[in-house]
């Protein structure tokens, strides 16, 4: 007997239990977060109803190339400037170019007419076309003109071909720096300092680095 109503009393809790908990849970209605729906100050906004931007639509930036440069530069100088939008440098690079190339012209012209004016001595020729400056000179004047003018002639074809040279580099290199970091995160600075030991003044230098901040995603549309 006593058995029994220790069941019974075991039972009766048992289901008194169950039932509250089954109470509670019918209570709470478990709600779950719909994908399509965004909850702003206690409002629903669907997903839908927001505009989105056609990604075939973005415009990307296009990165700077540093071939592009090196190769127009090398084809034409001062294009690769151009690329890279340093007009002003396209006036020295074909002013650079102006001086041997000058160079070149005036003693190509001296030296073909003291080489003709050579071999017309040494082979007895019409001295009527000798250029009429040099009409006179000895053969062996006329020889160490020939031999001065041409070697001045090819020191400004060499000349030329470095100026030349010296644009695609320019143009390479200014070209590798247009995608460098030149911001803020990277500070060097200059500040006067005092030394305690001795007495005397001195200049440090402070380089900072700093990470740029993440970007947070706004708590409201």
């Amino acid at each position: 007997m006593r058995t029994t109503f220790i069941l019974l009393l075991i039972l009766f809790y048992t289901g008194f239990y169950f039932n509250t908990q089954a109470q509670s849970d019918s209570d709470s209605v478990l709600v779950k977060p719909d994908s399509a729906t965004l909850v702003n100050n206690g409002k629903k906004i669907s997903l839908d109803s927001l505009p989105v931007k056609d990604s075939t639509k973005l415009k990307t930036k296009k990165k700077h190339d540093p071939n592009k440069a090196t190769i127009r530069s090398a084809i034409i100088p001062g294009w690769g400037q151009a690329y890279n939008h340093e007009y002003w440098k396209i006036p020295i690079v074909y002013g650079a170019l102006a001086v041997p190339g000058s160079l070149f012209i005036y003693n190509n012209k001296w030296y073909q007419r003291t080489r003709d004016a050579y071999n017309i001595m040494v082979n007895n020729g019409d001295t009527s076309k000798i250029y009429p400056v040099l009409k006179g000179i000895p053969p062996e004047n006329l020889q160490l003109y020939r031999n001065s003018f041409r070697k001045d002639r090819d020191y400004s074809a060499l000349f030329f071909l470095l100026v030349w040279g010296l644009n695609v580099v320019d143009a390479t290199v200014f070209a590798q720096l247009k995608d460098f970091d030149v911001s803020d995160d990277l500070s060097m600075r200059l500040r006067p300092d005092f030394d305690p030991v001795s007495k005397s003044p001195s200049l440090s230098i402070a380089l900072g680095f700093s990470n740029k901040p993440q970007k947070i995603l706004p708590s409201s549309f």
